[in-house]
Parts: C-alpha cells; structure tokens; sequence
C-alpha cells in the first residue's frame, strides 16, 4: 500500500516510542504496595573515594533479592485476564525467572520458567520455591527463547521476555523515579546492563524528568554488547560471553531498550571479574550487604577508577542472588 506524501510544509510525525514516562507513571502506580520502594543508603566511604556523595540503591531488598519483580509484576499485570488465567511462560537465567515466578503467584497463575542447565543453584532453587515450573535447555541464550517460543505456542501461554517488552521496561523504569524522588540532586546513577531492560526504563526515567542528570552504563569486560552496540549505532549479537556476573551475560542489548538508551546515556564503561569481585568485598566488608556480581558492576566502577563522577551519584545494586559457595570463596581470597 502507498502511503500518501505529507502535506507540503509539514514533517511527518516522530515515531512514539516504545516506552513514555507516562508509562513508567503507570507502572509505579501497578506496583505500589507490591514491589518494596528500595532505600538509598550512603556510602562515606564511596564519598571519600570519589569526592562526592555516593548512595546505594538496593534493589536487593526487593521480595526476590533483584529489581526484576517491578518489570515482572507491571508485565503480567496487563495481561488480558483471560489471556493470564491460561499462565505465563519466560526464558531467564535467573533473577527474571523468580520475578515471574513471584508475580505469578502473585495474581495465581502457572508460570512455566525456561532456564539454562547452567544457571546458579540459588536461582533454580528459587523459581521451584516460589511455584515456577523449570524447564532446562542447553546454556545459549537462544536455546532459552526457542524453547519458551515453543511451549507458548503448543500450551497458549502468555510469553512475558526478560527485558525487551514495552511493560517490563516500563516497570523497571520505576527504580529510575524512586531515585530521583529520593535524591532529585543525583548528578551521575550508574546502571548495570544485560539486554538493557533497567537502565532503558531508567534512561526514560531520567529524560522525563531530570534530563541534566547523567547516565552511565556499566557492563562486564567479558560481556561489552552495549559498547559494540554503541560503536556500531544499533545492537551487535556477540559470538560468546563470560563473566562472574552471569546476570549480565546476554549477547546483545535489545531491539526495543537501545533506541530508548542511546540518546540518553552520558557513557558505557567496562568491569573486569577482579573489579567485580573487589566490589563485593568492600560492600560486604563496608556495608554488611552480600551482592551478586552483577549487582556490584556498579560499584566496581566507582572503585577502579573507571567512573569518575562529578557529583551526587546513585549506584544502582541490582541483585543480591549470590551462590554461597561462591561468595564465600570471594571473600575468602581477600
């Protein structure tokens, strides 16, 4: 079909994009009362490092130990209810999982979570206590997706993805309003990225109501999708990955959360696995908090010096789902 051309004068009419701030306004008011409204807590010695404020935005206190129950619960949510009484289904290799499991439980529906016969014990374990149905494939994230694509289809479940969908974005945006109601002088908030589903509802945060504030993108050395995609001007799949943050390990940043992103993050700096793994220590030693890796990214950034910040800076700590045995040979090498 053609489409007729604009009338002489005129521009065509932007594209709306896929996630508003006034989507993220509907988000956190859908998860009020369910969700925790997270603390920030400061950090002197953060501050004495950097020479500037410095708060933790503990997104491990949330019901599953990560920020995923926000984008979770606001997806299932606004699902249809006919459509969410026949369950939901996702692909995780963990923290999104639980968030589904828990949000399905929720509203009392079956969750069924595909999962990689890699994933941390601690992250199965919690799927299967809070009800979810696992189904294991190989460790390609790939895998996961054809998988879930396939049992969706044959059982008519509703398929909730672990970021690049409109309401979890909208919904992880809602850790981006708490924080600058609770600190609206942030200068800097460092985000943890995977496929990007936080820091793209963060950057939507931040563009709607505090454009002057800075974003700033952190990402394994071992697992650098965004700064490809970065340098290539849209998301680049990766030929593999690795890194202790297992929750950030995906090997591009989404088709949907990228346009959200690119126009607002101030840069995207790289941790490495020994940035990653002093970070955990000094927030347990400093802080009494057990962190994930991938929920001390952020902190590494700000100890290794690969983030210089030039005020108030809000550290996003994304998840506290960490293997025992593994945090407590972490911290035994000290």
């Amino acid at each position: 079909m053609s489409r007729a051309p604009a009338s002489p004068g005129t521009a065509p009419a932007a594209a709306r994009p896929a996630v508003t701030i006034d989507d993220v306004r509907r988000a956190a008011a859908a998860i009020e009362g369910v969700a925790v409204r997270t603390p920030l807590i400061e950090m002197p010695a953060l501050a004495a490092l950097v020479g500037h404020s410095v708060a933790l935005k503990c997104e491990q206190l949330q019901p599953i130990g990560a920020f995923k129950v926000r984008g979770a619960y606001n997806a299932i949510q606004r699902i249809p209810a006919a459509v969410r009484s026949r369950g939901v289904i996702t692909y995780s290799s963990g923290n999104h999982g639980q968030a589904v499991a828990w949000a399905a439980a929720k509203v009392g529906v079956r969750a069924v979570i595909v999962m990689p016969n890699t994933a941390p014990q601690i992250k199965v374990d919690g799927v299967k206590k809070l009800g979810g149905e696992v189904v294991f494939v190989g460790p390609r994230s790939v895998d996961r997706k054809l998988k879930a694509e396939e049992i969706c289809a044959a059982e008519g479940l509703a398929m909730i993805p672990p970021f690049d969908h409109p309401d979890v974005i909208a919904g992880q945006g809602t850790c981006g309003l708490e924080i600058l109601e609770q600190w609206p002088h942030a200068d800097t908030i460092l985000v943890p990225v995977g496929g990007g589903g936080l820091l793209a509802g963060i950057c939507v945060a931040v563009a709607g109501t505090h454009p002057e504030t800075r974003v700033v993108a952190v990402e394994p050395e071992g697992a650098a999708k965004l700064t490809a995609a970065m340098r290539a001007g849209a998301p680049e799949q990766l030929a593999s990955t690795a890194s202790l943050a297992d929750g950030l390990l995906t090997l591009s940043v989404g088709s949907m959360t990228f346009p959200l992103i690119k126009p607002v993050i101030h840069e995207v700096v790289t941790v490495t696995d020994d940035d990653i793994t002093l970070a955990m220590r000094f927030l347990h030693r400093e802080a009494g908090l057990k962190v994930e890796p991938s929920g001390a990214a952020t902190t590494a950034a700000l100890l290794s010096g690969k983030v210089r910040p030039r005020g108030a800076t809000v550290v996003v700590v994304s998840g506290g789902n960490v293997d025992e045995e593994l945090f407590d040979r972490l911290m035994s090498a000290e």
